[in-house]
């Protein structure tokens, strides 16, 4: 009669030893969890040869949290690549966790694997990053519209993304950009860009023209972002602006349309003129007026030389700024 008795208590106090040793559910710390010593003994058993050793390593640190973030990120870019392989998989899940500071730890992480060298972290990660991103989407798209931005319904189901001076985000908020999925045409007109921008505009997907207005990034930026879009147009100017509409690639530079209240209008442009000439330099298409203007920034000033009618006549325009 005594035997089951036994039984029962060897089993149960078998579970209460498992307990003990194993590793604590997801995102829940355990005393030990937070250790350093422990954290990076579960970090060199993700390479064990075996393979209880690797599972356990990957419970454990899956429980320690926000500690095991940057031990995950230094374990992702060794040369293991069993272990970068899980450490990648770990901070995955961290970005979906519940708590906000894990979340957006592990996501800056594997941000900054994604902007590291080429190999096989960067390209996990990207793999990463894009699967968490596309549950984001639609979330991102009202934040974006919460801070000023807009979003312009275009044909085939995509969209322009439109971020002016109406503009309250921050840099970071610019990594709302990235989730997108369906922005084809993307325009940040007279927003100062600092360096942190780059990098999240880099990351989209799909896009096709990419405008840059005003937005003073470097020149250093502007070639990586172009060599980021190799088959989209990166259009690019300093922040001048003239007001003029026209048919792009179409015979000589024609007028069609003035903005009211524009350096056109003010300097007295008028729908039908034909542009000769910038600064003594010949203009043979609008696509040339536009290229040539943006090389030139708002509050500078510029001669049109325009044929209206059967005359010719030099116009002296102050430019204006993207708004």
């Amino acid at each position: 009669m005594r035997r089951p008795y036994s039984l029962l208590v060897v089993l149960v106090v078998g579970v209460l030893v498992d307990g003990a040793v194993g590793s604590p559910a997801f995102g829940q710390p355990a005393s030990t969890a937070s250790s350093a010593d422990t954290i990076r003994a579960w970090i060199e058993q993700l390479a064990s040869p075996q393979f209880f050793q690797r599972e356990e390593a990957s419970r454990g640190l899956a429980a320690a949290g926000t500690d095991a973030v940057a031990p995950l990120a230094a374990a992702a870019i060794g040369p293991d690549l069993e272990a970068s392989s899980r450490a990648i998989e770990i901070l995955g899940d961290f970005m979906a966790a519940d708590e906000p500071r894990l979340a957006a730890a592990a996501e800056k992480a594997i941000e900054s694997l994604v902007d590291g060298p080429d190999g096989p972290a960067q390209q996990m990660s990207r793999a990463a990053l894009d699967f968490h991103n596309v549950g984001l989407s639609k979330e991102s798209m009202e934040r974006i519209e919460s801070l000023g931005g807009r979003i312009l319904p275009m044909g085939q189901g995509g969209f322009q993304v439109l971020i002016n001076s109406s503009w309250r985000g921050t840099a970071d908020d610019f990594r709302h950009l990235s989730r997108l999925r369906g922005a084809v045409h993307v325009s940040i007109h007279g927003v100062k860009l600092d360096s942190a921008v780059p990098r999240f505009l880099a990351r989209l997907r799909g896009v096709q023209r990419l405008e840059l207005y005003g937005t003073g990034l470097s020149d250093d930026a502007v070639a990586a972002l172009q060599r980021s879009f190799p088959e989209a147009r990166v259009d690019v100017r300093r922040g001048g602006k003239l007001g003029v509409g026209g048919q792009p690639m179409v015979g000589q530079c024609l007028i069609n349309h003035i903005e009211d209240g524009s350096a056109a209008a003010e300097a007295g442009l008028a729908v039908g003129d034909i542009v000769l000439e910038i600064n003594g330099e010949p203009v043979a298409s609008f696509d040339e007026l536009t290229s040539t203007v943006g090389r030139h920034g708002a509050g500078e000033t510029i001669d049109l030389k325009i044929q209206r009618g059967d005359s010719q006549m030099v116009r002296q325009v102050k430019l204006g700024g993207w708004r």
